[in-house]
């Protein structure tokens, strides 16, 4: 197996009858997912997704694939190939069209819609093409061929990607629903047959590669929804990812069957069950939506919220609940339902919020205590599967962080795949497919683009770790006035604090100390307002470390009178 090492240097030429493929991002981690693919000069690109940040990247919205890559190459995109409309792939979308606005969309119905109607919010109108399984489209040199997989979000497809360095099957996101919502069941046939023609390289979905045996099928959540609804006489609101339109369907038959009324929360929500319903996705009996509005007034027994907010993202409908800011005020004996999967790093969120709605007097059911969520990802039984139908000459794990990768590689490894034939990269990492061999060719540099608010890629690392200095330990302000031409003090120090746990009368110990240091640095020969500042900033920082075992951050202010 190869795989990054920390000295890779940037690659070389790429050969002419070679195929290069770069992850800008969704390799060692959940989200960000976009692959750019490098043939003769040309590019395609496979979806473009964003990374929901941790609380350790305080003030941050989102996080963008680095499209430094693709500096001064926009020209030479072909096109953006979607998979399938989650956020993780569909998100940066905007924030590359920016870039260039004309680069053509590919992807199947309901995928392009739900982006168009994203785009609209940053009023841009994308040039598209609609693909659908089965289906074959050019791209300048790259001939992809379209495949029905089986995912949380209808409509999803997997990609084999044609040039003439070989052949590259990219699953997308998918699992092996023997009997899903829709009927639309991943094409392993099809995949059978690529693997009988020849796959140079699999690049698959590695989330669940850890988890053993086959995925519970959607339908099973039915019966443990009906119990739920049959036993709860006050409100009953569902937490769900706004994209999840089969889960979603499922809450509709079941407050059809008990004669609830349904109302959506959360604007996200509102937009993409809209287009779900106008696109026939999303079957919804006439008279069962009604309007938050009308919801509120309703009596408790009588209506069902569908809600944004399993998370536990701080704004989102369900959170505002749980902290008793919302208009719908959580009673004793209403029911939430979270209808999701943890994402990794938001366990903190979620629990919080769980734990404010149990307070209010709300049952919550998760996952962790009913059936009321599987995995819209494979787990390793159908990845196995799926490793011995298509028989791939080179193995590259997609969609993961690093113990989901070395999983899936493990798997391949069992399913024949030659160990220098798989290949586990990272973001940045360049691997290039030439005469029927994937190997890892250097590295390009490829870091976390940050959104905050409408700024994009202005937040940098360094602040970012003021922000958490910040929060965790509260800041220190120093005020001195200085001669300009002596540098002797003339007034001052005043010392302020905020957020560091320490009074500002204990300063008063201090101050002398600082004193004493600009009077020696003053008779030295030292005016400069840099050096003096620095001078307090290691005097003050010494004291608060040496006697509250603390690091705030001091910022100190020298004035030149």
């Amino acid at each position: 197996m190869s795989h990054p090492h920390p000295d890779l240097a940037l690659p070389a030429r790429l050969p002419r009858n070679g195929l290069r493929i770069v992850a800008l991002g969704g390799l060692g981690e959940i989200g960000r997912n976009m692959t750019v693919f490098e043939y003769r000069g040309r590019l395609l690109i496979v979806d473009c997704g964003v990374l929901f940040p941790d609380p350790d990247q305080p003030g941050v919205d989102l996080i963008l694939p680095d499209f430094g890559y693709l500096e001064g190459r926009l020209d030479q995109v072909e096109a953006l190939v979607l998979t399938h409309a989650h956020e993780d792939h569909i998100g940066a979308v905007p924030y590359l069209l920016r870039q260039r606005k004309d680069i053509p969309l590919v992807g199947s119905k309901l995928t392009l819609a739900l982006v168009k109607s994203k785009l609209a919010e940053h009023r841009l109108d994308p040039a598209t093409v609609e693909v659908a399984e089965g289906g074959h489209s050019s791209f300048g040199p790259f001939d992809c061929e379209f495949f029905a997989v089986n995912h949380s979000i209808p409509d999803a497809l997997a990609v084999a990607i044609r040039t003439p360095a070989g052949v590259v099957l990219h699953t997308g996101d998918f699992k092996m629903d023997q009997l899903p919502l829709d009927g639309r069941l991943t094409d392993l046939a099809g995949f059978a047959r690529l693997g009988t023609e020849g796959v140079d390289l699999l690049m698959a979905d590695s989330t669940n590669a850890e988890v053993p045996g086959v995925v519970t099928s959607e339908r099973d959540i039915a019966p443990v929804l009906d119990e739920i609804f049959s036993h709860t006489s006050q409100r009953i609101i569902v937490a769900c990812f706004a994209s999840h339109v089969h889960r979603v369907q499922q809450v509709l038959n079941a407050a059809v069957k008990h004669r609830r009324k349904v109302a959506f929360v959360g604007r996200s929500m509102v937009r993409n069950m809209g287009v779900a319903r106008e696109l026939g996705y999303l079957r919804v009996p006439g008279g069962l939506l009604v309007e938050l509005r009308e919801a509120e007034e309703m009596p408790p027994g009588d209506v069902v919220l569908i809600s944004t907010g399993s998370q536990g993202e701080p704004m989102s409908a369900l959170s505002r609940m749980a902290g008793r800011d919302h208009p719908i005020r959580i009673a004793a004996g209403d029911t939430v339902i979270l209808a999701s999967s943890l994402i990794p790093g938001n366990e903190t969120a979620v629990y919080r919020v769980i734990n404010g709605l149990t307070r209010l007097g709300a049952r919550v059911v998760h996952k962790a205590s009913a059936l009321v969520h599987v995995s819209g990802h494979a787990p390793a039984g159908e990845l196995l599967y799926v490793l011995n139908l298509v028989r791939p000459r080179n193995f590259m794990p997609i969609h993961g962080e690093w113990r989901h990768l070395r999983a899936h590689a493990h798997l391949a490894a069992q399913a024949g795949v030659r160990d220098n034939n798989i290949v586990i990269a990272e973001d940045g990492v360049v691997v290039d497919l030439v005469g029927g061999q994937a190997s890892v060719a250097g590295k390009v540099q490829c870091g976390y683009v940050y959104v905050d608010g409408l700024t994009v890629g202005e937040v940098t690392e360094s602040q970012l770790k003021d922000r958490r200095i910040l929060g965790d330990e509260g800041f220190i302000s120093v005020v001195i006035v200085v001669d300009s031409s002596s540098g002797k003090m003339v007034a001052g120090p005043e010392i302020h604090a905020r957020g560091s746990g320490i009074d500002d009368a204990a300063f008063g110990e201090v101050l002398p100390k600082i004193e004493e240091a600009l009077v020696a640095a003053a008779a030295d020969g030292v005016v400069d307002s840099h050096q003096l500042s620095q001078l307090a900033r290691r005097i003050v920082g010494k004291w608060v470390s040496d006697n509250y075992r603390r690091r705030p951050m001091i910022i100190p202010v020298v004035v030149e009178a």
